[in-house]
């Protein structure tokens, strides 16, 4: 039985729109980050901060590797392949010190990269005199689970520079298990969770779904276990396993508590216990 009894967000015809492109998303937890790069291609490292970058002496060189650091953005092109050298990237705002292990090699991923904070402060609101500004420019503002859900959906798939600026949104850590098993129970899915950004107390996470089955399905958000706000899919329907319609992704809202901590609660209900929030 579902406890998703908040309203449903049909964003589904604004998200068959965005291009498949994909994003990794390397967490910061302070450990070494590890980034490969494909020989003679360039890539893209999203940091969302301004950093300088400090490299050692075997790929100092330009004729080794090639680095260019804009508004947050690194892009890195290696002219040849080199093995694992620790570079540090230092914050220019606060001084903190990113550490990646840095390494080139034929047929290495090209995708763009996202560096992903292990921990967010809250997020503070915007002032009325922003939202005034925005009102006069003649910029509408969406209800922010609509605009959460796209601005996701668009840091998943859209190409960096399509992504559109929504102040104050934040990465933040999912705390969940590498599948969810308990979410779509009605359907033979696995579902793996990619991200969660959150803004003026709504999370949204994006999960990726695939199809177990020969047969295809619709997707119908009332079959998800849990105390959603909303939920988009990517897709209308999934496609038999093996096909290329066979993966999509869908888009959970929570307000006031993340999906990790919405679903536990659904485990206690079933089990027939309440806990005092």
């Amino acid at each position: 039985m579902t406890l998703f009894h908040r309203g449903v967000l049909l964003a589904v015809g604004m998200m068959l729109s965005l291009p498949t492109l994909g994003v990794e998303l390397v967490e910061w937890d302070r450990r070494p980050m590890d980034i490969p790069l494909p020989v003679g291609t360039e890539r893209i490292v999203v940091l969302d901060r301004n950093v300088r970058v400090g490299l050692p002496g075997p790929i100092a060189s330009a004729e080794t590797l090639r680095v260019q650091s804009s508004g947050g953005v690194l892009y890195l092109l290696a002219h040849e392949a080199f093995d694992s050298q620790r570079v540090q990237l230092q914050d220019v705002e606060s001084g903190e010190i990113l550490l990646v292990d840095l390494s080139a090699r034929e047929g290495a991923s090209d995708e763009d990269i996202r560096i992903v904070e292990e921990s967010q402060p809250s997020t503070p609101k915007k002032t009325d005199q922003q939202e005034s500004e925005q009102e006069q420019a003649g910029i509408a503002l969406p209800p922010v689970p609509v605009a959460l859900t796209r601005y996701a959906a668009q840091s998943l798939y859209a190409p960096m520079r399509a992504v559109e600026t929504m102040p104050g949104v934040r990465r933040v850590p999912m705390r969940l298990p590498e599948t969810l098993p308990t979410l779509i129970p009605a359907l033979p899915v696995t579902a793996k969770p990619l991200a969660a950004w959150t803004l003026d107390g709504y999370t949204v996470t994006a999960i990726r779904l695939t199809n177990n089955d020969p047969r295809a399905f619709e997707l119908d958000p009332r079959w998800l276990q849990g105390e959603f706000f909303s939920a988009s899919f990517m897709h209308p329907s999934i496609g038999p396993q093996g096909s290329v319609e066979d993966t999509t992704s869908l888009f959970i809202v929570t307000r006031g508590a993340s999906l990790a901590q919405s679903m536990l609660h659904l485990s206690a209900v079933e089990d027939g216990v309440e806990h005092d929030t």
